[in-house]
């Protein structure tokens, strides 16, 4: 994996998950696809195969860069801005 410039500025250790799911597909009714965790605040959001992409339109409300799988057994990262798993 490569390593983006937006993975040294993450917290260490990593935020503590705000949520067990999407809180947004919750309160819209929806079930997410996979989870997706933000690296820079523990915001759960659902991925781009969910209806509502929570995750993605959360990186466009804040500009958190960098997100991980929230999946078991899943352990890749990806960077928003640079369009990569890091």
């Amino acid at each position: 994996m490569n390593e983006c410039s937006h993975v040294s500025a993450l917290p260490h250790p990593e935020p503590a998950p705000l949520s067990d799911t999407c809180l947004e597909c919750l309160a819209a009714g929806s079930h997410p696809v996979q989870l997706r965790l933000c690296l820079v605040c523990g915001h759960v959001g659902c991925c781009d195969s969910s209806p509502f992409q929570h995750a993605t339109a959360h990186f466009k409300e804040t500009g958190h860069p960098v997100m991980r799988t929230f999946e078991p057994g899943e352990k890749w990262r990806w960077c928003f801005v640079d369009g990569s798993i890091v």
